[in-house]
């Protein structure tokens, strides 16, 4: 005979479903870390050598297995060229801040990898001083 767990028949409890949220939240922002530092051309050995963190712990960030400290996402973020808070927010982990780009826009230039750094910094650069002015112009 089949015993009912804490949340009921079949149903999951609420302490399961958080945990659920917040692997799913590990796994989105470890994906968005191997697809940024595979957009870079970048091996893990080298974010590992530029971040100074470990090359198996970062291998485990990646898979969602563990939650990166704030010195390492500070640190994995500036060896993509991105700021913590950009990390957070196109991996959906924060709400974008009024004066970043939409993620779906930065992440599509980052992403294209037929354009060098350089282009993908300026692109964004232009990107920010349309909003900027736009936004003045609402005012």
């Amino acid at each position: 005979m089949a015993t009912e767990g804490p949340g009921g028949a079949g149903g999951a409890s609420a302490a399961d479903q958080a945990r659920d949220l917040g692997r799913a939240q590990l796994e989105r922002l470890g994906r968005l870390i191997r697809e940024q530092r595979n957009s870079a051309k970048m091996s893990l050995r080298d974010l590992a050598s530029l971040t100074d963190v470990s090359n198996p712990y970062l291998s485990q960030v990646e898979r969602g297995l563990h939650a990166p400290s704030v010195r390492v996402l500070r640190s994995i973020a500036g060896a993509l060229n991105m700021s913590a808070e950009t990390l957070l927010v196109q991996a959906g982990l924060i709400d974008p801040g009024p004066d970043e780009p939409s993620p779906s826009v930065a992440a599509a230039i980052r992403a294209d990898d037929r354009l060098t750094d350089d282009q993908k910094a300026a692109l964004l650069a232009v990107y920010r001083s349309y909003l900027a002015a736009g936004e003045a112009s609402e005012a």
